[in-house]
């Protein structure tokens, strides 16, 4: 009978090491309100405080960058009492993290570095300014990652990528000879892959979510709503992503 522990040893080297890239479409806010008998928008502000504990739970499991949907192109035609809501829930959320003693200390190991990706000229000045600032502040820092895709689509970030490398091989940045799929990423909002992609509410599409990186991530849906995902629900999700066999096409 083969030694136990030998065989644990060897199930474990078969297994995928932890993600470092986790990017999640936070899927379920509004029907989560609805269920409370609240008015739909209401619940953003339970998403928000979501999101908050979600960046403590990725630091202490180790992962290294988190990318979130939580605004998107289409989000711009909610109606005008929630987009209103929405915007100062962003406004508050920036705030906070610009006074968050970690982010003080330029280049804050602990500080986590915070990215706005998308068409970010589509919000109001006072929320894009706030942006942008916030990303100012943290490029520095060498602690977990973080990007939010504000007035984001996939094929929005596609169509912006072509533009720019257009106009870079026309300026003569760049040559023709040199396009390829390492040089495209270059132009892209987020040039990084994720390593899976959770979406909570229950549906099972990607909503344009990453549709360039997205090629090899592994896709986790969940039936709960954003407010209700738990520390447990990740740490599960992580450990079903080391257990699948990633063939990456061979």
């Amino acid at each position: 009978m083969p030694n136990r522990k030998a065989a644990q040893a060897a199930a474990a080297k078969d297994m995928n090491p932890n993600p470092k890239h986790i990017a999640i479409i936070l899927d379920g806010n509004r029907r989560f309100a609805k269920k409370l008998m609240l008015k739909p928008w209401m619940g953003h502000q339970w998403g928000k405080e979501k999101v908050e504990k979600l960046l403590d739970w990725a630091a202490e499991l180790g992962v290294e960058e988190v990318t979130l949907y939580a605004f998107s192109v289409d989000n711009f035609n909610r109606p005008k009492e929630e987009f209103d809501y929405i915007m100062k829930l962003f406004r508050e959320g920036c705030k906070q993290l610009r006074n968050d003693e970690k982010l003080q200390e330029k280049g804050s190991k602990l500080g986590i570095k915070v990215r706005f990706l998308g068409r970010l000229g589509m919000f109001p000045e006072e929320v894009r300014k706030l942006m942008l600032e916030l990303m100012e502040k943290t490029a520095g820092n060498k602690g977990l990652i973080v990007n939010f895709c504000m007035a984001y689509g996939g094929r929005q970030e596609i169509v912006d990528a072509a533009r720019k490398m257009a106009a870079d091989v026309a300026g003569g940045k760049i040559s023709a000879d040199e396009v390829n799929d390492e040089t495209f990423k270059r132009y892209l909002y987020m040039p990084e892959d994720p390593d899976l992609i959770i979406r909570t509410g229950g549906e099972k599409r990607l909503s344009g979510f990453l549709l360039y990186q997205s090629s090899y991530a592994e896709l986790f849906f969940l039936e709960k709503f954003w407010p209700e995902f738990k520390k447990q629900d990740l740490v599960q999700v992580i450990e079903e992503f080391r257990q699948r066999h990633r063939r990456f096409g061979r």
